[in-house]
């Protein structure tokens, strides 16, 4: 059985984790007191200046991971302005950005997530292997968010694809809410390592057109059950006996509730972490 990591998306928003916090500067730090992996999603609204990402990796403890999420121009999202004159230069860009991460022993792997419109079809096939060459000093997960390429002609297809070419699955618990939601495939693509994303399960939300940043507080407001907990972690423990690292993060943010739902997985696998950072309770305990 391998180990399994669990953690969320994000440091600053999970305020149950904060109580004794009183600079936000420090968040990370007390974050990495509960968690061992992180999901940094900033990467994904511009890169990173290499002061910010060297701020990161000292601040952590040394066995402490992040899981990146790739550059919006790099998935064909292009939320305004891309600042690149080739997509050459913008890969080069993330890659020089991230490799001190890497070199640290920080890097878990690069998330890339790309969008609902991103279907099943032969020329985004060979994108994704120009994405994956460009990415090749990473381990790299893929995340879809169109239904085609798990239906009944392409499912396995898709699967033997990202193993061919190195993926890291990126398994995915969300609404089942038409085409531009995928369905839960707990199968591992990669040798070594296996990753599931958990984004809640609102329905209702996950399609609704909200104008803004607002989508994200109402799609992904979502609190787990116990009975959907134990079965996950079922599924969690089968994953974890076909790769040597699962990761597990929480993307159920915007109504608070990643971290205990984090936490209570952490339970029911029977889960303590060693080398965590100290937490400032923990000084005043016998």
């Amino acid at each position: 059985m391998g180990k399994i990591n669990i953690g969320l998306t994000g440091w600053g928003d999970h305020h149950s984790l904060y109580e004794d916090v009183k600079s936000p500067s420090n968040k990370l730090y007390a974050y990495a007191g509960h968690f061992p992996i992180v999901e940094l999603d900033s990467s994904f609204y511009a890169i990173p200046p290499k002061r910010n990402i060297e701020k990161w990796i000292h601040e952590t403890p040394e066995t402490f991971q992040f899981i990146v999420k790739a550059y919006q121009g790099m998935t064909g999202h292009q939320r305004g302005e891309i600042p690149f004159e080739t997509k050459e230069q913008m890969f080069q860009a993330f890659t020089e950005a991230f490799r001190p991460m890497k070199k640290a022993g920080k890097l878990a792997m690069v998330l890339c997530q790309f969008p609902p419109w991103f279907d099943c079809q032969k020329k985004h096939v060979q994108y994704l292997k120009m994405v994956r060459e460009q990415l090749a000093e990473f381990e790299v997960a893929l995340e879809f968010r169109h239904q085609s390429w798990y239906n009944d002609t392409y499912k396995q297809k898709t699967l033997a694809f990202m193993a061919e070419d190195n993926w890291i699955h990126s398994i995915c618990d969300e609404p089942q809410a038409g085409e531009r939601s995928v369905p839960f495939v707990p199968i591992v693509t990669h040798k070594q390592k296996s990753f599931v994303r958990l984004h809640g399960r609102n329905k209702a939300a996950w399609n609704k057109p909200v104008k803004g940043e607002e989508w994200r507080d109402v799609r992904y407001l979502y609190d787990y059950s116990e009975k959907e907990l134990d079965e996950l972690s079922k599924e969690i423990h089968h994953l974890s006996l076909q790769a040597n690292q699962t990761y597990i993060v929480f993307n159920n943010n915007s109504g608070g509730h990643a971290a205990g739902n984090a936490q209570t997985l952490m339970n029911k696998l029977a889960i303590k972490y060693e080398g965590l950072a100290p937490r400032q309770l923990n000084l005043f305990e016998e």
